[in-house]
């Protein structure tokens, strides 16, 4: 039988408009989305970073600070939205549409 791995790979994934970053790290199993971020050192680095409030996720999918990881887990920071998506497109939508009416 197989002895438990003593350690697991996982990734801290942090992105800013100017830069990103993907930390490769080998975490002990049970660990949580939270201590990886802090074994990490991505909260050094970039000071901007409030988990209180950033959103957190694993591959795309938000999750709690308390998730154990499992083994190649991406734990993903998100940045708060600078503006709202629905706001945008309606912006967007309202430029095109002098273009459309002058085609005609």
């Amino acid at each position: 039988m197989a002895e438990p791995a003593s350690k697991i790979p996982v990734e801290v994934a942090y992105a800013r408009p100017d830069e990103q970053v993907l930390i490769p790290l080998e975490v002990a199993p049970g660990t949580t989305v939270q201590q990886a971020i802090e074994l990490s050192g991505v909260l050094e680095q970039f000071p901007e970073i409030d988990l209180a409030r950033n959103k957190l996720g694993i591959f795309g999918k938000i999750t709690r600070a308390d998730t154990e990881l499992r083994e190649r887990d991406r734990v993903e920071i998100y940045r708060p939205l600078i503006a709202d998506p629905k706001e945008s497109r309606r912006r967007r939508a309202a430029k095109k549409e002098p273009e459309s009416e002058s085609e005609n």
